[in-house]
């Protein structure tokens, strides 16, 4: 049987990523309801994640380093991007990603684990545990295929 390492191995693209209350409320859908994605995982341990909300807008000029505060915050809010190390476990039917950068600065370092589920060709990965939105406790929910 192979393993979960070997079956995440190569470029996934995002098909959808909702935010699901604990409590069972409303479904939202954090970086709009087409958003952009890839996430990679590499054989040799290595991953690489990146969202993007496809509403973006663009800056006011092409180099980023002349912008405005309220274009960092749009860049920042619409955008999210890590990259590091990551393990399965299979028994637990997990992955861990460890973020070593991250565009969100307080990820840098940490580990987070997903819940994997491969279901008709397609990779679904949840938070392993709920965190706060908006006020409200839920949990992430990503569907991705196969480049």
């Amino acid at each position: 049987m192979e393993k979960l390492f070997e079956k995440l191995i190569g470029t996934w693209t995002l098909v959808e990523l909702i935010e699901v209350p604990v409590d069972g409320g409303k479904i939202t859908h954090p970086m709009g309801k087409n958003p952009k994605g890839l996430i990679m995982y590499n054989p040799d341990g290595y991953m690489s994640a990146q969202i993007m909300d496809t509403n973006r807008k663009n800056f006011h000029q092409e180099h980023w380093t002349n912008d405005t505060p309220k274009e960092y915050t749009q860049e920042g809010s619409t955008y999210l991007a890590y990259s590091g190390p990551f393990k399965t476990d299979d028994e637990k039917q997990l992955v861990s990603h460890t973020m070593y950068i991250s565009l969100f600065p307080n990820w840098t370092g940490q580990t987070q684990n997903r819940i994997i589920i491969f279901k008709d060709g397609f990779l679904h990965l949840e938070s392993e545990k709920p965190f706060t939105s908006n006020s409200r406790l839920v949990t992430h929910q990503l569907t991705w295929k196969r480049v």
